[in-house]
């Protein structure tokens, strides 16, 4: 069995586990990138996977190495439980991003409600191995506030705001916070792969994993990009971006991300019931400020920014062009019109 853990910001771990009768780790070999001092702590690691339990979790695991290693250790780029988690992978079967054929689509403009009702088809496509793991940028067609899953639509949204402002608003199907978007203000993008990609992965532990492409890409664009958890990038001039998953009964997850390139911070708090901690959380200090640190960083013009992006993932891990068909279209409209542009969707928390 064979497992490998990149941590973020950090080296490869890889785990190969040999199991003895279905039980027990009988033999396992941990090596990779990293840094260990001194030289024979790599066999007390391997010594200390022997015997343990295939069901052991990630922190039982964790605990043995670390007692095996004890004191005087350096580890540099990983940690016990960065050992933990190949060893999980290896023990689940887990997928590594080479080991799928990634599709690409750059997608036309379309309206807040359809994009809500995409996202769901087109992971349960990807779970139904009706499509390969796809990267879809996404392009509005006019102004959104999409409310988290189970966020409280009266609490989150200024109605008259959004009005006034000719804003659209929606729920998604993942949780976490709600996001302002305006055409062109925003990169926004989504992540639809099987579940055996995050296999041995923690909730949490997921969204480092899927984010390490993309704070790869930022740093390359000159943007000192960290992941912050739970679920955000951010850098020295504020917040950049935010992100939310669902997990799919079918074995697909979905992670979508939407990223401040240029955003109207004074209409943002207009239509969005925020105080100034939070407005401070996404880079600046007064709403008659603009959020951009994208642009402001990079200097770049946003679609530069999507190619450079794209660019960088498929240097990564391949990429080839994809498209959404006409029949995902049409189940994704028909969805608008049963679930996500209805009253009792909108409402579901009031």
């Amino acid at each position: 069995m064979h497992g490998e853990y990149k941590v973020p910001g950090g080296k490869l771990v890889v785990a190969d586990v040999d199991v003895s009768e279905g039980v027990r780790i009988k033999r396992a070999q941990i090596s990779g990138d990293f840094f260990l001092e001194p030289d024979d702590a790599l066999e007390r690691i391997n010594g200390a996977l022997a015997g343990l339990p295939i069901e052991a979790s990630t922190a039982q695991v964790a605990a043995r190495v670390r007692a095996a290693l004890g004191d005087g250790v350096e580890m540099i780029g990983f940690s016990p439980e960065a050992v933990a988690v190949a060893v999980r992978r290896a023990l689940t079967g887990a997928t590594g991003w080479h080991d799928h054929q990634w599709e690409f689509v750059h997608d036309v403009p379309r309206e807040p409600a359809l994009q809500m009702a995409l996202d769901e088809v087109l992971a349960e496509e990807v779970g139904n191995g009706e499509r390969p793991p796809t990267l879809r940028v996404w392009e509005w067609a006019s102004n959104a506030v999409i409310v988290g899953s189970f966020q409280s639509l009266r609490n989150e949204v200024d109605l008259e705001g959004a009005a006034k402002h000719n804003v659209t608003v929606v729920r998604r199907i993942s949780g976490g916070g709600a996001m302002f978007v305006e055409p062109g203000n925003t990169i926004t993008y989504s992540l639809y792969v099987p579940e055996s990609l995050v296999s041995g992965l923690s909730f949490v532990e997921s969204y480092a994993f899927l984010d390490d492409w993309v704070i790869g890409a930022l740093n390359e664009l000159g943007i000192a990009a960290t992941y912050q958890p739970i679920n955000d990038i951010t850098s020295p001039a504020g917040k950049i971006a935010g992100a939310a998953q669902k997990r799919f009964a079918g074995g697909a997850l979905l992670h979508h991300v939407t990223m401040a390139y240029d955003m109207d911070a004074a209409k943002m708090v207009e239509v969005l019931r925020i105080g100034r901690e939070k407005l401070s959380d996404k880079g600046t200090t007064s709403a008659n400020k603009r959020v951009d640190p994208l642009r402001s960083q990079t200097g770049l013009e946003r679609g530069a920014v999507i190619d450079r992006m794209a660019g960088s993932f498929k240097e990564r891990y391949g990429l080839a062009e994809g498209k959404i068909g006409d029949e995902t279209v049409a189940e994704a409209q028909q969805r608008v019109l049963t679930k996500f542009g209805t009253e009792e969707w909108l409402t579901r928390v009031p």
